[in-house]
């Protein structure tokens, strides 16, 4: 079970993203959980995917086996303008930041999970696989007891988590608009985009 609000939803669907279709055969979300989370997950090795030097357009890799989410890397505009600099910084910082919300918040909920079957096959002097070799499970209802628990005991994390999310998505619209508005105002007056990137501000 993951604990995910709805509000992914939202932040998706702001982005007029082209999505293309990588590695096809490796898209599924992996199960497994890493005995801890790491302790700092570079972009570039959990993408495990580039786009090409030709790309014009946003790249959705396959859903990471740590947070569930798909990584995410923004095409940079040849004269990208410092305003839509700002905007892909953000948006990127975000996939950033979301992912690693979500890494150690799985691995939490999967790691507290197991202590609990755990404890309560304990209780009943079961041990945690059967005669056939194969793992005990608990009844619906007392997995809803866990389930209930973790929520309530992460209930200001969740909130703090949601305050923030919304923030970002608020700052990321406006600029969007900004973005949207001074394009529509370039072509309508004939201004250039610029000289090109700055060197060494491109990232």
């Amino acid at each position: 079970m993951n604990v995910k609000t709805g509000s992914n939803l939202i932040f998706r669907s702001l982005r007029h993203t082209h999505v293309s279709l990588l590695l096809r055969s490796s898209c599924r979300v992996h199960q497994q959980r890493p005995s801890q989370p790491p302790k700092h997950a570079k972009r570039a090795e959990r993408t495990g995917f580039s786009p090409a030097a030709t790309s014009q357009y946003d790249w959705i890799g396959p859903p990471d086996s740590l947070s569930n989410l798909r990584p995410i890397i923004y095409h940079i505009p040849e004269n990208e303008t410092p305003l839509e600099r700002k905007l892909r910084r953000l948006r990127q910082e975000t996939e950033d930041w979301n992912h690693e919300f979500w890494t150690n918040q799985n691995f939490t909920f999967s790691k507290e999970k197991e202590e609990y079957v755990r404890s309560q096959l304990s209780a009943k002097g079961l041990s945690e696989r059967d005669d056939d070799g194969r793992k005990r499970t608990l009844s619906s209802e007392e997995m809803a007891v866990f389930y209930k628990h973790f929520l309530d005991k992460n209930i200001t994390r969740h909130s703090s988590y949601n305050r923030e999310w919304y923030r970002r998505n608020f700052t990321i619209t406006l600029l969007m608009a900004k973005v949207a508005l001074r394009n529509t105002w370039r072509t309508l007056t004939g201004q250039t985009r610029g000289t090109g990137r700055e060197k060494g501000k491109t990232t």
